[in-house]
């Protein structure tokens, strides 16, 4: 679809916070009745550009355009009055107000009585929900609603507000496969009825399922726009990160079947989980959950964030206490175990809080690298002497391997940056030799060549004879690659699906309670 009638332009748009350079001069627009895909990995200017057009940052140098007309949007309520809308990634809803009462917060429509007579709103908001097939109960609770009614609501309260413009911040993020389809059958609708779509995001495949043009961004550069039907997720993956992945073997573009396909299950599982009950604050957060996972299988944990993931987690390293159930690691009860103890049963742990629990700010990257082994060869000597030599050596190894952003090995794990303590992480857990190897949202706040690392590596230990469980709440990577998924819900294990039977829709529906899985 070549561009129609700009109806929004930005020229030359620089913005920088101190140093960083967030926009680096971005010529960008949007066509009129199109959705118009804004990609780009974390970091590469996208949410940036939007806030400018919103109102919530003001650019540096640049200009904005409507229809051709220089405008100035120094605030959201400027935007709002341009008909321009922004659904951001964290919605901006009050939990204890009902849906019709976060519609109508902040404003008055032109004609409405001064008097709080709700109703004069209610047909208004309940047309533009059926006409955009939103479907929402105005008396709800917003905290009583599913992410996805959540996200309805949001879009429902810009259109109420007269956007023609709407912005929509990595939408997808936190829904499921069927509250996905309901999104893009609606913004279909909304470009059939005169709006045009901004559809910021990271996901390849889904800007190219539901996007007229994409325009790419990397290190707040325009690298290119796209018509969709002259696009490969080949060439888009390219454009998002240069030469740092060879796009021929990537396992995100499902490039690595062959290594996937190696798979041999061992006999006797490797970790037993039975009838399980953990609880957070006095209530049960896992409640009788059962599963098994073999060696040399990938078992992938799909499930809503919030149904007890961390708990379980926590449960089977040691972490928190069972209230019952048991937990058999190689054969051996874990009750009564310490942390330590269970981690010296070839037992590997990739933690989901890099911050709390992935390292010691304090003590340095080459401390960091090693921790959890300090105290065995070739790192210690008699059991109480470090050998530096030998730390510095082999930290030095795992910056370059897993391109650590570091002054030097000595350098405070303080100074390092999210992304960059989550290489740490992960370059401890990948150096050594495990038989369980437990990873929780691995690839979070990765670029798209260090998660295709450390799934290849996910694979290369399964490989090797290793068990996995894997913690994910991005479903499609769990479908790339496991073996068998289970399905969490409210802290049970609702489901658990062979990889041949893999359904990405049935999934979705025990992820959010909707159904049980018949397991296979």
């Amino acid at each position: 679809m070549a561009e129609t009638n700009p109806v929004l332009q930005v020229k030359n748009v620089y913005k920088a916070f101190k140093d960083v350079v967030a926009l680096d001069h971005v010529d960008f627009s949007i066509g009129e009745g199109e959705i118009h895909g804004l990609l780009g990995e974390n970091g590469a200017g996208k949410t940036t550009l939007m806030n400018i057009i919103y109102g919530l940052y003001k650019a540096d140098e640049g200009e904005i355009y409507l229809n051709g007309q220089k405008v100035i949007i120094a605030s959201p309520k400027d935007a709002i009055e341009h008909r321009i809308g922004m659904i951001h990634q964290h919605f901006t809803l009050v939990p204890v107000f009902t849906v019709l009462e976060n519609m109508i917060l902040g404003m008055r429509r032109e004609g409405a009585s001064l008097s709080l007579d709700l109703r004069e709103e209610e047909d208004q908001i309940l047309k533009l929900s059926e006409k955009f097939g939103l479907g929402i109960a105005l008396d709800a609770k917003v905290r009583d609603l599913p992410v996805g009614v959540q996200q309805r609501v949001e879009i429902s309260r810009a259109l109420y507000r007269g956007a023609k413009i709407l912005i929509l911040d990595e939408p997808t993020a936190n829904l499921v496969p069927h509250e996905v389809d309901k999104l893009f059958a609606s913004l279909g609708t909304m470009v059939r009825e005169g709006l045009t779509v901004v559809f910021i995001t990271h996901k390849i495949r889904e800007a190219m399922a539901v996007c007229d043009r994409i325009t790419i961004l990397r290190n707040g550069r325009v690298r290119g726009t796209l018509n969709v039907e002259d696009a490969t997720p080949e060439e888009l993956v390219t454009m998002m990160v240069g030469t740092e992945i060879d796009v021929s073997k990537s396992v995100l573009l499902g490039k690595f079947t062959e290594e996937i396909s190696l798979a041999r299950r061992s006999e006797k599982p490797t970790l037993i989980v039975r009838n399980l009950r953990v609880l957070r604050d006095g209530t049960a957060a896992v409640e009788d959950c059962s599963f098994e996972v073999y060696g040399g299988e990938i078992f992938g944990i799909a499930g809503v964030s919030g149904n007890g993931q961390k708990e379980l987690v926590d449960a089977t390293i040691g972490l928190r206490e069972r209230d019952k159930g048991d937990l058999i690691v190689n054969g051996k009860d874990t009750k009564n175990l310490s942390t330590f103890q269970i981690l010296s049963m070839g037992v590997v742990y990739i933690p989901e809080d890099r911050i709390k629990e992935g390292v010691l700010p304090l003590v340095t990257v080459a401390e960091n690298l090693i921790l959890g082994r300090h105290m065995q060869d070739p790192f210690c000597e008699n059991k109480f002497v470090l050998n530096w030599k030998n730390i510095s050596s082999v930290s030095k190894e795992l910056i370059s391997t897993y391109n650590i952003k570091t002054l030097d090995e000595k350098a405070l794990a303080i100074t390092l940056s999210g992304g960059n303590i989550q290489r740490l992480m992960l370059a401890r857990a990948f150096s050594q030799p495990a038989n369980l190897l437990i990873a929780h949202n691995p690839t979070r706040g990765l670029d798209i060549a260090s998660s295709d690392f450390v799934l290849k590596k996910l694979i290369e230990y399964r490989n090797k004879g290793a068990a996995i469980l894997w913690i994910s709440e991005d479903l499609d990577e769990l479908l790339l690659l496991s073996d068998r998924i289970g399905v969490i819900y409210r802290g049970e294990m609702v489901g658990v699906l062979e990889r041949k039977n893999f359904d990405k829709h049935k999934i979705g529906l025990a992820m959010t309670g909707v159904e049980r899985i018949e397991s296979s």
